[in-house]
């Protein structure tokens, strides 16, 4: 069969977004938090960053509390196609020129750290998570990217990063190029964190989860720090650590305008039984962004899929994404079945490095880990490790590279600017956009903005035919949402949040649900 006549039989794409990841762990459940508490430190999120920097500092001797606005390990963790490198796409190049050889070697040096810790954690935990070691690839796939590539390669060279050069891939690629780093790996991210969450409740840790918290942090005369939850109950804490995305609390250093957020996508493709992978995680240099490894689902080997960035809330096809994977990636490993796909969200800095540290000079005792782009598997990690070191007072010689209190003349304040503009366009074109589709229009599963009562409103209409009206502005800024046809979600352009069809957050920094408005006859 020859690849249109592949392309042609691509097996259907599920229909409901659902993580390999999470649907191949059981996970344990925790409650709500219902009363006053104290502890040593509270940690806000429960990803990769708050359940790691909660184990170190639980087997430091420290009582740790967690504290997840959704369920436990449910957030970006859970929808990552878990790479475990220090190959960060064009990273090192950039570094170079924006912070200097020294800072660049030290970025390569903290992600290696964090990829031998995961490692050593596996052994001395015992934990099966279908860890492998792995070389990363980072290719070009055509004759621009070429270019690109071969200073990367020059970065690579002047850092004396481990890296080879390579003209051929062990997979049957297109490619111009590439740059290989051995010794990476890849896993099962949630059984490795549950093994984890495990260790921390065993040893007196505690986790809440379907806690929100407010933006607000009060220092005691004592030193203490007094977080609130949204049903106000207080945590006492002497250090609070923000592991959510955008930090739960500013405190001034308005990082919503500091940070984007982009959506990526994934699929799980089933090669025919013939098959074999010959190995090895890839990424390409330049968009469309393509990204590959293997993984294991019930004893069966398949192969994720994944890339397509894009800015969260653009008003585009987000099934047209997942649709893009599987034509790539469908006809190269003769795809049976796509047994799953999933999408998520990531935060990029204004100059790509991610921001660890003291969340500003005001507040020394909070601490604020954000902004991994893709690569949170490794940066979640060195978050932990260097806020763990930060908590009880040992020098880090990672802690100026990634302060949030950095504020690059080149590139940091170009971004700001362009960021920051974007989000102007984005406030005003979404008040002024004329709106056409009303609500007799939209068919089943189908979700979009409409004029109801000559106003613009957000409309979903289930399977059953059950129509969910909410106010589209966003409760974060006051932004317009966009409806996200792939995840049937309320997304919004400027800062991220994003929105059930029901209009409940799923992701900030807006915390407060959308207005739910009720259907009315048209005049």
């Amino acid at each position: 069969m020859n690849k249109d006549d592949l392309l042609q039989n691509l097996p259907a794409l599920p229909k409901f977004p659902e993580s390999l990841w999470r649907e191949t762990s059981s996970l344990p459940s925790f409650p709500q938090l219902n009363k006053d508490i104290k502890a040593d430190v509270a940690v806000v999120g429960a990803g990769i960053t708050g359940i790691t920097t909660a184990y170190v500092l639980t087997k430091a001797g420290l009582k740790v509390v967690v504290l997840d606005a959704a369920t436990i390990l449910d957030g970006a963790t859970g929808y990552t196609t878990a790479k475990i490198t220090s190959q960060h796409g064009m990273i090192y190049s950039k570094l170079i020129h924006h912070f200097g050889e020294e800072s660049a070697r030290l970025y390569y040096e903290a992600n290696e750290e964090a990829l031998q810790f995961i490692k050593n954690t596996v052994q001395e935990e015992n934990i099966d998570c279908h860890l492998q070691q792995e070389d990363a690839y980072l290719y070009a796939d055509s004759d621009e990217q070429a270019e690109q590539l071969h200073k990367e390669w020059q970065a690579y060279e002047q850092l004396e990063l481990p890296g080879e050069w390579t003209e051929t891939l062990p997979i049957p690629l297109v490619t111009k190029g590439a740059i290989r780093l051995g010794n990476q790996a890849q896993f099962h991210p949630l059984l490795y964190l549950r093994s984890l969450t495990n260790y921390i409740t065993e040893h007196g840790g505690i986790l809440y989860e379907n806690t929100m918290m407010e933006d607000y942090a009060k220092q005691g005369e004592d030193g203490s720090i007094a977080l609130k939850t949204m049903s106000g109950h207080i945590i006492t804490c002497n250090h609070a650590v923000s592991a959510s995305h955008f930090p739960f609390f500013d405190g001034g250093s308005l990082y919503f305008t500091r940070l984007h957020a982009e959506r990526s996508y994934a699929i799980a493709l089933e090669p025919k039984n013939h098959f074999s992978y010959a190995g090895g995680m890839y990424i390409n240099c330049e968009k469309p962004k393509r990204s590959l490894r293997s993984a294991k689902m019930n004893g069966k080997e398949v192969i994720l899929i994944g890339g397509e960035s894009h800015r969260t809330g653009s008003n585009e096809c987000t099934l047209c994404h997942y649709q893009e994977l599987e034509k790539f990636g469908g006809a190269m490993f003769e795809a049976t079945k796509v047994p799953y796909r999933w999408s998520t969200q990531d935060l990029i800095t204004l100059d790509d490095v991610p921001y660890i540290g003291a969340l500003n000079t005001r507040h020394p005792n909070i601490f604020v880990a954000t902004g991994y782009g893709k690569w949170g598997m490794t940066t979640g990690t060195l978050a932990a490790l260097l806020i763990r070191d930060l908590i009880l007072g040992k020098e880090n010689r990672y802690t100026e590279l990634f302060s949030p209190s950095r504020f690059k003349m080149n590139p940091s304040i170009k971004n700001f600017a362009v960021q920051n503009t974007i989000v102007a366009k984005e406030l005003v074109s979404g008040k002024i956009e004329n709106v056409y589709m009303k609500l007799e229009d939209l068919g089943t599963d189908e979700g979009s903005v409409v004029k109801h009562c000559g106003k613009r409103a957000g409309a979903y209409r289930d399977s059953d035919g059950k129509i969910f009206l909410v106010d589209t502005t966003c409760t974060h800024l006051g932004c317009e949402l966009e409806w996200n046809d792939g995840e049937r979600s309320w997304d919004c352009p400027c800062h991220g949040s994003r929105f059930n069809y029901k209009g409940h957050v799923l992701e900030g920094p807006a915390t407060k649900d959308l207005k739910p408005l009720t259907v009315q006859p048209e005049p």
